[in-house]
């Protein structure tokens, strides 16, 4: 291998500058690439940051409008009162127990009302029924007075 030459373009070169070269030519060439990545990659971050920075100024103007809204919320929630729901709740709901009973009541009542009303009605049919006999009893008697036996 002493003795190997190569010749390339005029230039003669000797086989164990040729072996000495190559592993220095790679590394540097290896170094050149890695260095290269490196950089494609550092920009390919920083576009990214951007990117980034785009969308939380974004999401500053959402939060911003987000914020108004759930402020506007706990004043509603404040204004209708919400954490005094459940008392009013408890109260209607003992006002509805009450409306039940009367409710309850009242149809005790017209269940009443109906056995009165057939009661009332069977006793006036009687009385009709009496008055019509006791019309009868006059007219007989006024007979017996015209005409005696």
């Amino acid at each position: 291998m002493e003795n190997a030459e190569l010749k390339v373009g005029g230039f003669t070169f000797k086989g164990w500058y040729v072996a000495a070269a190559l592993p220095l030519l790679g590394s540097l060439s290896g170094g050149i690439y890695y260095s290269y990545d490196t950089l494609q990659r550092f920009y390919a971050v920083e576009g990214g940051i951007a990117v980034v920075v785009e969308e939380s100024q974004s999401f500053n103007a959402k939060a911003g409008a987000l914020g108004s809204r759930i402020q506007t919320l706990e004043q509603a929630v404040s204004d209708n009162d919400v954490r005094g729901l459940n008392a009013k709740l408890a109260e209607i709901s003992t006002q509805m127990q009450t409306i039940l009973q009367q409710q309850k009541t009242l149809l005790d009542l017209r269940s009443q009302v109906e056995k009165s009303t057939t009661i009332t009605d069977s006793i006036g049919d009687k009385i009709d029924e009496y008055q019509t006999e006791i019309d009868d009893i006059w007219k007989a008697y006024d007979s017996l007075v015209d005409n005696p036996l």
